[in-house]
């Protein structure tokens, strides 16, 4: 970068001294600073688990990622960033790294920070920040690109004490907690289950639950150490209430399962009964089978009938929700999922189509981008898993120009912008699917055109290919709009800040599962893939379905010559 800089800047100085009137014109390449991957120890979900992903929004420059209770926010070690934009001008063997500057107010040690991709440490480099705020990050190229990583910590502080009414009122910040519960309920002696004002990981002194009551007649002082280390002083208050939890009831129904949760009164566990439309006879849930916290309780029962209406009922104590129903969902089947029909356009012979001719459309190709300058790239083919009908063979192709992968994915293909494609991802969908099963067959060919620098470390290696499935709730006003048609998410294959791809990470994916390969496999293979839910509060609105001969295909990364053949896609329901 800088042999360029030089180059650029001593071609001015010669034109300015020639002629005052000639401008320096020389421009610098755009080189967007793309941050592809971002890491820190301790790193977990939002809900606190192990199952994690960094949230990347490329077009807002935009990082989110939590951790958990045990590391320090206020000098958190990064422990991978990636870096894409690396650039090579042949002209004079020159190699341009992106620059990676974090923001000297935050970083413990700016002049030991690692100043390109790492994804381990030298010694003496120190990646210590301070992200009790959000953090400023230059990538720096021709031109610099400016990111903002945002942490969240992680922390499950938690009251229950007898009789309690409601939730406490915990503030972390000013490290006050208040506690409600009944107005016959002594203060000077009141029995403690629960007091993880530290989180998880963290201790208290002194600790309540080791008494066998404690008293609260006053405001009370605890020291808490958080698992991170640090010290706080805690006040917490009781307060008697006169006020009554009554217990209620929501039912969040799937195909074969539901939820049922709501408030109850402290101290009591709920009877939850229930039983199918036309049953005389209730079933009730076993105790050991709801959760608990302090004023509420949720389970979930399995095994039910689908497309079924069912009644409950629960009782707590002298307080109870009264009979009322709840319907479990339909199951939903992926339309033309044997991929038997296929139609040619009618203006363009070289164009195929993954459904019947005059039909409706459920899936899509890339084959629109492809025949403006060549053949389809997804075809059918009379290869099949089951000896009849059709299948679908998506091959990776160098198309003249571009390379480009096979593919198939539920949704439209929009129109072409150049060469590349953009793409309407996502159908309507309001089931609860919990695997994909499909046959295929697949050749692997070494990874030969890398269309992205960030992935110029595959070049050489065997291709995969790669099929995931993802449920979205989509809320209102979250689509996004192509000529009046809305879609969850619309693809923009062009590469530099237009670019635009789907994320697993994105929160309003619900569930997800992928299915990867890099080998060859020659004979007809039968494989599932497991729908993990992340969120068991919301229903899906949309599914996508998405089939690539070449993993790395949205990047124009593979093997000319990849080839998956794929047949009898279908949803299970458990």
């Amino acid at each position: 970068m800088k042999l360029f800089r030089k180059i650029a800047y001593t071609a001015a100085s010669l034109l300015f001294v020639v002629s005052c009137d000639i401008k320096d014109d020389i421009p610098y390449p755009i080189v967007h600073g793309q941050i592809t991957e971002f890491e820190v120890e301790g790193q977990c979900g939002a809900d606190g688990t192990s199952n994690y992903s960094t949230s990347i929004d490329k077009e807002a420059r935009k990082i989110t990622l939590y951790v958990c209770d045990t590391v320090n926010l206020s000098k958190l070690r990064i422990t991978k960033i990636n870096v894409a934009g690396t650039t090579y001008n042949p002209d004079v063997n020159y190699v341009d790294v992106p620059e990676i500057i974090p923001d000297s107010l935050y970083c413990e040690d700016f002049g030991n920070f690692p100043r390109h991709s790492f994804s381990s440490l030298q010694k003496g480099q120190n990646t210590q920040v301070d992200f009790r705020h959000p953090v400023r990050f230059i990538v720096r190229t021709y031109q610099d690109y400016h990111w903002t990583v945002n942490v969240s910590q992680v922390v499950n502080r938690e009251i229950e004490v007898d009789n309690q009414i409601g939730n406490a009122v915990i503030d972390p910040h000013l490290c006050n907690a208040i506690i409600y519960v009944k107005s016959d309920q002594s203060l000077k002696r009141l029995k403690v289950k629960k007091f993880t004002l530290g989180g998880e990981h963290g201790t208290i002194s002194p600790d309540p639950t080791e008494c066998d009551t404690y008293d609260f007649f006053k405001v009370r002082q605890f020291n808490v150490v958080t698992g991170w280390g640090e010290r706080q002083t805690w006040n917490v208050a009781v307060h008697q209430t006169d006020e009554v939890i009554q217990t209620t009831a929501t039912a969040f129904a799937r195909n074969h399962s539901v939820t049922i949760s709501g408030n109850k009164p402290n101290g009591v566990t709920p009877v939850i009964e229930y039983k199918a439309s036309g049953e005389s006879a209730w079933k009730t849930v076993d105790a050991k089978e709801i959760e608990l916290k302090a004023t509420t309780y949720s389970t979930t029962i399995e095994g039910l009938k689908e497309s079924t209406d069912f009644s409950y009922k629960v009782t707590a104590g002298d307080s109870k929700v009264e009979e009322q129903t709840f319907r479990t969902a339909a199951r939903q089947e992926l339309p033309n999922g044997s991929f038997d029909e296929w139609s040619t356009d009618a203006s363009n012979a070289k164009l195929f189509n993954p459904w019947a001719q005059g039909g409706t459309s459920f899936w899509d190709t890339g084959n629109r981008g492809a025949t403006t300058v060549g053949n389809s790239n997804s075809v059918p083919t009379d290869d099949t898993s089951t000896g009849s009908g059709k299948a679908a063979y998506l091959e990776s192709k160098w198309i003249v120009i571009k390379f480009a992968a096979g593919n198939i994915f539920t949704g439209t293909y929009l129109k072409t912008d150049g060469t590349n494609g953009v793409l309407g991802f996502g159908r309507p969908f309001t089931a609860f699917p919990t695997k994909l099963s499909f046959d295929y067959r697949y050749r692997s060919e070494e990874i030969t055109k890398v269309g992205d620098d960030a992935y110029s470390y595959l070049m050489g290696r065997p291709d995969s290919c790669n099929i995931y499935v993802a449920l979205w709730h989509i809320a209102e006003g979250e689509h996004e709009e192509f000529q009046g048609e809305k879609y969850p998410l619309i693809i923009r294959t062009k590469p530099g800040m237009e670019q635009n791809l789907f994320h697993p990470d994105d929160p309003r994916v619900i569930a997800y599962g992928q299915f990867t390969e890099g080998r060859t496999i020659d004979n007809w293979t039968s494989e599932t893939i497991d729908i993990k839910y992340k969120n068991t509060e919301l229903a899906p609105t949309h599914i996508l379905v998405v089939a690539s001969s070449s993993k790395y295909g949205d990047f124009f990364t593979g093997g000319v010559g990849s080839t998956l053949v794929l047949d009898n896609m279908k949803l299970i329901y458990d």
